[in-house]
C-alpha cells in the first residue's frame, strides 16, 4: 500500500510517497516546505498515555469497555495509547487490569495499540486528590508486582513527599516502570529529589500540584526548571496558553495527553470516572463541586489546539506523537521511518482528519 502528500519524517517535510504494510517499507521524495502545495499531509499517528475512557465508557469498569475506548480514539487518530485507571480499592484495581490482559497482547481490529497501563494512583497524596476518588495509599513493590502480573504497567504517578515513596521510586525505576509524579503536595525539593531517584515526568502539568511561588517553587518549579519530559492537557480548560508555552520553552519534550473520560465523544450530561459521578457541560467534565475531572479531549483536537497557540505543525506533530514515544523508549512508533510501525494520520490542509492507519490496517472513520 502506498500515500501520497507532504510527509513529515525525522528529518523533515518531504512530498512524495509512502509505501508500507504492518510498517513503513519506503519513503520516497523530495524536500518540500508544505505551504507551498495543497496536498494532504502525512503525520506520525498520535501516541496518548493518558486515557480514562470515551464513547460512555470508562476503564474501572472493566468488561468490554476498553474496546469501545481504544476504537474511539482510533477514530480521532490515537495509534497507541495507555489504558489509565484511577485511584481504586485495590480489588478494583485488579479487576480493571484482567480486563486489559487480552488488549494488551493482541490489539483488536478497528483498535488502538494499547501498549499497557498507566496507573494513576493510589500512590498519591490524599490532600490532592484533584477529580480521584478517596482510596489513596501508600504505595509497596510487592502491590506494583502484583497488579504488574495482571496487565503490563508502563507508567505510575506517585506523590514523592509520602513517607516511602522516594524508594518506592527507585524500585520501580530498577523494575523497569516509568514513574511520573503527580497528585502532589510535594516541595521543589521533593520533585527534584525524585528525579534524581529515578522520576522522569510529571503528571497533567500544573494540575493537581503544588504551584510555583518565586520563594517556594513547588512540583511545578521542579518540572520547568529541571525536567526533560511532561505530560500536559491542551484543550484550553486545564492550562492557559501562556502556561503552555511557559513549559514548552523550559522543558524540551512537554508531550500532550487527552487526560480522557467516558464523556469524550458523548452529549453533554453524567459520566463515571471509576466511582465518581462527572458531568459533562460547554465542552468540559467536571466533579459536582466544579473540579476539573479529566477531559472530553481528543488527540486531532489537541493538534488543531496547539497550532491555534501558534506552534507551528511539525512541532506540534512531536508533541502528540513523538515525544510520548520517547519517553516511553518506543523508537518504532511515533515517527514515519524505514521499519517504523505504519501508524499514520492523514489531514487536509484545515486539519481535518481524513485517514487513519494503525500497523497498516485503515481505521473506518465513519462513526468518528
Amino acid at each position: 500500500m502506498s500515500l501520497q502528500g507532504n510527509i513529515l519524517t525525522p528529518d523533515g517535510w518531504v512530498n512524495g510517497t509512502l509505501e508500507f504494510a504492518e510498517k513503513i517499507l519506503a519513503i520516497n521524495g523530495t524536500e518540500v516546505d508544505p505551504a507551498s502545495n495543497q496536498e494532504h499531509y502525512i503525520l506520525p499517528g498520535f501516541v496518548d498515555l493518558h486515557v480514562h475512557g470515551a464513547g460512555g465508557k470508562d476503564t474501572m469498569e472493566a468488561g468490554n469497555a476498553i474496546e469501545v475506548i481504544s476504537r474511539m480514539h482510533a477514530q480521532h487518530g490515537t495509534t497507541s495509547m495507555l489504558a489509565t485507571t484511577m485511584t481504586a480499592p485495590l480489588a478494583d484495581l485488579e479487576q480493571a487490569l484482567l480486563a486489559l490482559q487480552g488488549v494488551c497482547q493482541q490489539r483488536g481490529s478497528g483498535a488502538a495499540r494499547v501498549l499497557g497501563v498507566h496507573l494513576e494512583g493510589p500512590y498519591i497524596n490524599p490532600g490532592k486528590l484533584g477529580a480521584q476518588p478517596d482510596f489513596a495509599h501508600d504505595g509497596s513493590l510487592r502491590e506494583v508486582k502484583n497488579l504488574n502480573a495482571i496487565a503490563p504497567i508502563k507508567l505510575i504517578t506517585v506523590a514523592p513527599e509520602v513517607d516511602g515513596h522516594l524508594q518506592l521510586v527507585r524500585e520501580l525505576t530498577e523494575l523497569g516502570i516509568r514513574v511520573q509524579l503527580g497528585h502532589t503536595l510535594g516541595t521543589y525539593e521533593d520533585g527534584v529529589a525524585a528525579l534524581e531517584n529515578g522520576a522522569t515526568s510529571f503528571t497533567h502539568l500544573y494540575n493537581a500540584m503544588s504551584r510555583l511561588d518565586h520563594r517556594a517553587p513547588g512540583m511545578v518549579g521542579a518540572a520547568l526548571a529541571h525536567a526533560q519530559f511532561s505530560e500536559i492537557i491542551p484543550d484550553l480548560l486545564h492550562v492557559h496558553p501562556g502556561a503552555i508555552k511557559a513549559a514548552m520553552r523550559a522543558i524540551p519534550k512537554l508531550y500532550c495527553v487527552t487526560d480522557s473520560t467516558a464523556a469524550s465523544g458523548m452529549p453533554d450530561g453524567e459520566y463515571m470516572l471509576g466511582r465518581q459521578v462527572v458531568h459533562k457541560c460547554l465542552g468540559g467534565v467536571r466533579l459536582a463541586d466544579g473540579t476539573l475531572a479529566g477531559s472530553t479531549l481528543t488527540m486531532d483536537q489537541a493538534l488543531r489546539n496547539l497550532m491555534s497557540i501558534g506552534l507551528d505543525l511539525a512541532d506540534a506533530s512531536k508533541r502528540v506523537s513523538t515525544y510520548a514515544a520517547d519517553f516511553l523508549g518506543l523508537i518504532e512508533r511515533g515517527r514515519l521511518q524505514i521499519n517504523s510501525y505504519a501508524d499514520m494520520v492523514v489531514l487536509d490542509r484545515a486539519l481535518n482528519l481524513i485517514a487513519v492507519y494503525i500497523e497498516g490496517e485503515k481505521i473506518d472513520l465513519k462513526d468518528a
